[in-house]
């Protein structure tokens, strides 16, 4: 399939149990080791080894207070987003589109989707965000579609390899918010 393959009909659903094993397969494949190379939002640069694990996806699929949503083509999960409602606000993570699909329009539809459900199912006024700040072409995207850096700074978990392994010592994640109006 290719990339113009994603202007067909989306379908999107929350995860199920079942949905695991493919949602830590499709996380892995989009940021880590050679095959996330096929799309622009690789880390293999910055991190090695693991992005998530199964026990970090089905800690969302299981919460009451979060989903894991997806997005199928033809029964297919083609992307996926973490969406947590923290009181009147929305966090969203774990985005990962197809490397193959990347830069086709894909990831644009599924975060107007997750905004579109934190604002009408939770009332969410604001969404939320975490992004490696040495990911500048990443960061320039969510800003294309309205998230405004905030400076806000939190450490990246050193030593903790449910994470990955730091390819060098100044990693950190800077909050991106953007209203919901």
């Amino acid at each position: 399939m290719d990339n113009a393959d994603t202007r067909t009909a989306l379908a999107f659903r929350a995860a199920e149990e079942a949905d695991v094993p493919a949602l830590v397969a499709l996380i892995e494949s989009a940021y880590r080791g050679e095959s996330s190379r096929a799309g622009w939002t690789t880390e293999a640069d910055l991190l090695g080894g693991q992005r998530t694990d199964p026990e970090g996806v089905r800690a969302v699929v299981a919460s009451p207070d979060s989903r894991m949503l997806l997005a199928e083509e033809d029964g297919e999960t083609v992307a996926c987003c973490q969406l947590e409602n923290r009181s009147g606000l929305a966090y969203f993570g774990m985005f990962a589109v197809r490397p193959g699909l990347q830069g086709g329009g894909l990831g644009r539809r599924v975060l107007a989707e997750a905004e579109r459900a934190a604002r009408e199912e939770w009332g969410a006024r604001e969404m939320h965000m975490t992004v490696i700040v040495q990911r500048e072409d990443l960061i320039a995207w969510y800003e294309r579609r309205g998230y405004a850096r905030t400076g806000e700074l939190s450490p990246f978990p050193y030593g903790d390899e449910r994470f990955g392994l730091p390819q060098r010592e100044d990693l950190a994640f800077e909050l991106l918010v953007k209203a919901l109006d």
